[in-house]
């Protein structure tokens, strides 16, 4: 009789232990297959249309810092501050790091970071409905923006589109285009260089471009214009 109670204790304790293992387990499993998805927070960008003064991607007039890092992950993200044009003021940014020409730069409001002035730095896997996207060239432009005026190279403001100018004149403080010339357009072509230097205007048909290598090397997307 002992035998058997003690055969039936240690079965009793052998089925405890199994389903105190068992449990362990169960809890143990759901943290292996959930921890991938803690980490993964952000997605691929796949999502590259530029839409002037609506939205580059993903950003739009009310996105914050916070929902940079939701959309992309804080690993991909560095806080600057920037200069203003002619080196007046200064701004704070977030650079958005990205590979396959997706990095972007968005520059603030203010030191919250909590209302995008602008997304700029595009690289060249960003375009709008139009294909104008960074490198296109001088010819490629004219295709898509008809004959238009711009300012001379080699100042601040140089190299930049007159939209009002341009068959996409609706565009105009949502959108800014800037060209410029090759690396050594200036020592090559110095004539044509100076030719077309300078805070005027010109005719983007004008003969002196050609040999410059013109090409569009900045893009300038306004969400919050009334905040500049």
């Amino acid at each position: 009789m002992n035998l058997t109670i003690k055969g039936i204790a240690t079965a009793a304790l052998a089925l405890l232990l199994s389903y105190s293992y068992s449990a362990k387990q169960a809890v143990a499993l759901p943290q292996k297959i959930n921890h991938p998805v803690t980490i993964a927070k952000s997605q691929p960008l796949t999502d590259t249309l530029i839409v002037p003064g609506e939205r580059v991607g993903p950003i739009t007039p009310t996105t914050t810092k916070q929902d940079l890092i939701k959309l992309f992950g804080a690993s991909h993200l560095v806080d600057k501050t920037i200069s203003g044009a002619e080196g007046i003021g200064s701004f704070a940014a977030t650079e958005l790091k990205l590979s396959q020409g997706r990095s972007l730069l968005v520059v603030w409001s203010d030191n919250t970071r909590t209302k995008p002035l602008d997304v700029r730095n595009l690289g060249s896997a960003w375009k709008t409905r139009e294909g104008i996207g960074v490198g296109i060239s001088l010819n490629e432009l004219r295709k898509k923006l008809g004959n238009f005026k711009l300012y001379g190279l080699g100042w601040d403001y140089g190299g930049t589109i007159l939209l009002d100018s341009s068959k996409l004149s609706r565009y105009q403080g949502k959108l800014i285009l800037r060209v410029d010339g090759a690396a050594n357009a200036s020592e090559k072509f110095p004539n044509d260089y100076q030719a077309v230097s300078g805070d005027g205007t010109f005719s983007s048909s004008n003969s002196h471009w050609k040999p410059l290598g013109i090409r569009l090397t900045e893009i300038i997307v306004t969400l919050n214009p009334s905040e500049q």
